[in-house]
């Protein structure tokens, strides 16, 4: 399968558009913790090998790559959205929100935003595109989504160490059978999303 490129953004960049960040998210599936967002804006002349989609990559790969990118990136942001806001505001628009706050958080800004899917998150400070399926065809936005999965992952293993009856650090929140079997003995940890099914509980 075919790795990102960088040609989106080097078409960008010949535009004159200014430096070109990519854009993406990690968590929206689990059901606890926060959900996670990084823009990356990569360097022309320094684009870190082994980029691709960070679903489709190991843990050991991504942490690989997560290094190379902090390292060789011309600037890195990650947000956080956390359980509770999930659950006030619903998980698309906290997504959204980690987009815009992770892109905001970039000590440099960029003049152009490469976003994977569908949807622009509102309020960012410059021009962007959304890109299904992005995170397999843009270099940026495959950086990002490394970076976000690996921060998000990172978040839920310390999570474990406060609340260890869940397991987050082995399923990372998700919805495997483990996960749900310790919501059945344990219920809810601080954690949770109790928009979430199993947890919600609609109103009558």
């Amino acid at each position: 399968m075919p790795s990102p490129d960088f040609a989106l953004e080097t078409a960008l960049l010949a535009q004159g558009l200014g430096l070109v960040a990519g854009i993406d998210e990690a968590g929206r599936g689990p059901l606890a913790g926060p959900v996670a967002a990084a823009a990356v804006i990569l360097d022309s002349a320094r684009i870190p090998s082994g980029l691709g989609d960070s679903k489709k990559l190991s843990a050991r790969a991504r942490a690989q790559v997560f290094d190379l990118i902090l390292q060789q990136a011309v600037a890195v942001g990650i947000a956080f959205v956390p359980h509770d806001v999930i659950d006030r505001i619903n998980i698309r628009a906290a997504s959204l929100l980690a987009m815009q706050r992770a892109c905001a958080s970039l000590a440099i800004a960029p003049g152009y935003a490469l976003i994977d899917g569908r949807d622009i998150p509102p309020g960012l400070s410059c021009p962007a595109r959304a890109i299904i399926g992005g995170d397999a065809a843009c270099a940026s936005i495959a950086a990002a989504s490394i970076i976000a999965k690996v921060a998000r992952d990172r978040l839920m293993q310390r999570l474990d160490g406060l609340a260890p009856a869940w397991g987050f650090g082995q399923h990372m929140g998700y919805a495997t059978k483990a996960h749900r079997d310790a919501i059945l003995r344990h219920g809810a940890s601080p954690f949770h999303r109790l928009s979430f099914a199993p947890l919600r509980r609609d109103k009558p």
